[in-house]
């Protein structure tokens, strides 16, 4: 993902002037990007946040979720960060990688068959336990399958302007660092997952893990892939789209430093030394962005709604307290209320807010579409979220502990107005590809009045 695209300014800057061919490979890899986040939307809005929604009324009525099955729960987990962020992600990075002949068709289709494939067999198995024992594993060697060739791809491109064969060493910015370090984070949480689901084949008696293998693999998957990758996209686009000076490079590395060390303690079992490090990388990574500083030149809003600028730094509030209620969870958590709240604050205070904030900003231009379809969808997607996560992480410790019962009251709300800021960020991102303005239309009439000129 060395070669991250810069859509701080003109939709594809430059394409329209570097001739048709290259024109066509932008619109090509346009294309291929615009069906991985189709399909990453389809799976946060129907397998993902649906279930998530009717779990979440099962939970409720029962004051509980001890009649729910696991596989259940963990179906809805793993069809929002795979089949959502995960799409997201891999898109993107493909996007991002210089574009050289059939090879920019040929492997990221592969990849998109694989991982669509196998998130949604994981899904089925996880759901309705169809042949669990062969789809589970089967679909964990899918989805390690094409992150393994994405790393392949990604390892045999240069940056771009680097010239081939160069062996001359340029210094790896932080931002690269960080999101390196998320895609790492992503290969080892497909790793685990591919032995645990083969194991869970062999030995167990469902398609859930365990509960203890369960906690570390989230902290895999969470702090290990979701908060670097977002921390790297953060420090290259957020100064841009801010007005904001570049990331303090000692903090931020530090904050890096603190993240990687939590990671490694909550997969070894330490959790309380993971929370503890954590959190401190968590609240360190908002100073090292210089997010509560004043910006020194007027923030980037063409395309968006004009609160852009409050919605990107929304989300490492919901990081703070993420990781604040993990060490709370981790010295007081008795019936899972706390440790779900604290998931919940960084899935979807962070990660989907971020993603709901930018993706409007960068989506519409990664996809060769000038801006987002509707900018009051965006804003009302981003305040129906707000509004239910935070009911979300307030009611639910509240709720769990037995510390207020008429906070399972409040459960449904919450989940019926996340639901409702899903639906309509992925309509707004489905109306833009099927109906915002292409970059590609005007080269392909000057292309066309060329010819005729030329004729």
């Amino acid at each position: 993902m060395a070669a991250i695209a810069d859509p701080a300014a003109n939709p594809l800057p430059g394409i329209l002037d570097n001739g048709p061919t290259r024109a066509a490979l932008e619109r090509t890899k346009s294309l291929i990007l615009r069906a991985w986040i189709a399909t990453g939307v389809f799976f946060m809005a129907l397998p993902g946040t649906l279930l998530g929604f009717s779990n979440l009324m099962a939970i409720s009525a029962h004051h509980g979720a001890s009649g729910l099955p696991p596989a259940w729960i963990e179906g809805h987990g793993h069809a929002q960060v795979f089949g959502w962020i995960g799409s997201f992600i891999l898109g993107i990075g493909f996007y991002s990688q210089p574009a050289r002949g059939r090879s920019i068709t040929r492997i990221p289709l592969v990849c998109f068959a694989l991982w669509t494939t196998g998130v949604a067999l994981r899904w089925t198995a996880n759901i309705y336990g169809w042949h669990w024992r062969v789809a589970a594993p089967l679909s964990a060697a899918f989805e390690l399958i094409a992150v393994l060739l994405f790393l392949s791809a990604a390892s045999h491109h240069e940056l771009p302007n680097e010239p081939a064969g160069s062996r001359t060493k340029q210094r790896v910015e932080l931002w690269m660092v960080s999101v390196l370090l998320g895609t790492a984070g992503l290969a080892a949480a497909v790793i685990f997952n591919f032995i645990e689901c083969v194991r869970l084949a062999i030995a167990g008696v469902s398609p859930s893990f365990p509960h203890a293998l369960d906690q570390k693999y989230l902290v895999l998957l969470g702090w290990g892939f979701l908060v670097p990758v977002v921390w790297g996209f953060s420090a290259r686009w957020l100064p841009v789209f801010l007005g904001i000076f570049k990331p303090r490079g000692r903090l931020f590395s530090a904050a890096l430093i603190l993240n990687v060390l939590g990671v490694v303690a909550g997969v070894c079992g330490q959790l309380k030394i993971a929370v503890l490090l954590l959190a401190m990388g968590a609240g360190l990574s908002g100073f090292a962005l210089r997010l509560i500083e004043r910006p020194h030149t007027e923030a980037k809003t063409q395309g968006v709604h004009p609160s852009f600028p409050v919605f990107a730094r929304i989300p490492y509030l919901w990081l703070g307290i993420a990781g604040a209620m993990s060490i709370w969870a981790a010295l007081a958590d008795l019936h899972g209320g706390i440790w779900g709240a604290s998931r919940h604050a960084l899935t979807v205070g962070f990660a989907a807010t971020m993603v709901f904030a930018i993706g409007p900003r960068i989506l519409p231009h990664f996809g060769g579409i000038y801006r987002i379809f509707s900018t009051r969808l965006m804003v009302a997607g981003l305040v129906f979220l707000q509004v239910g996560c935070t009911l979300r992480v307030s009611s639910e410790p509240l709720a769990y502990e037995g510390i207020l019962a008429f906070a399972w009251k409040v459960l449904p709300i919450s989940g019926m107005l996340e639901l409702t800021g899903v639906l309509i960020f992925a309509a707004n991102i489905l109306l833009t590809f099927a109906f915002g303005r292409s970059v590609f239309v005007k080269r392909a009439l000057t292309t066309v009045q060329a010819d005729t000129h030329v004729g």
